[in-house]
């Protein structure tokens, strides 16, 4: 589901790889659609590893994504109080920890989520085919 999803700092949005280069990976804005490349000197990060701490460990993104799509937390984190977005992301993950998830996170989290709901990257099929690889893998790794 989030596989080649990059987030860029100090870059607006999200991006999509499409191609390595020389001294670069080339990627395309998903806000957009311009390509640009992205050097070394910057810090990129892709989705698929990124983790939200909870209580007692973390959790990956992909599941918080799913978690927002499966129980429909709906928020404008534009135009959401900071109450308003802890709220929603307590319904999304109820066991995240508050100490250590900033508001600029819950924040960006749900900006992430909307605009890949957009995109039509997060949908009821990607969330579904997303599931069955995890418990596959989880089946994996519990026979070794």
């Amino acid at each position: 589901m989030l596989k080649g999803i990059l987030a860029i700092s100090g870059k607006p949005g999200l991006y999509k790889l499409i191609t390595n280069a020389k001294n670069s990976i080339i990627v395309e804005s998903l806000l957009d659609g311009k390509r640009m490349p992205a050097y070394a000197t910057s810090k990129i990060s892709s989705l698929e590893d990124i983790s939200i701490f909870t209580i007692d460990g973390d959790v990956k993104l992909a599941n918080v994504f799913a978690s927002i799509f499966e129980k429909q937390v709906e928020v404008d984190p534009k135009k959401a109080s900071s109450n308003e977005l802890k709220k929603a992301f307590k319904e999304a993950l109820p066991e995240y920890d508050e100490e250590r998830v900033y508001v600029s996170d819950i924040k960006k989290v749900f900006t992430w989520f909307n605009l890949l709901k957009d995109k039509d990257i997060i949908t009821a099929e990607s969330i579904d085919d997303f599931k069955k690889e995890s418990e596959t893998e989880d089946e994996e790794s519990n026979q070794d």
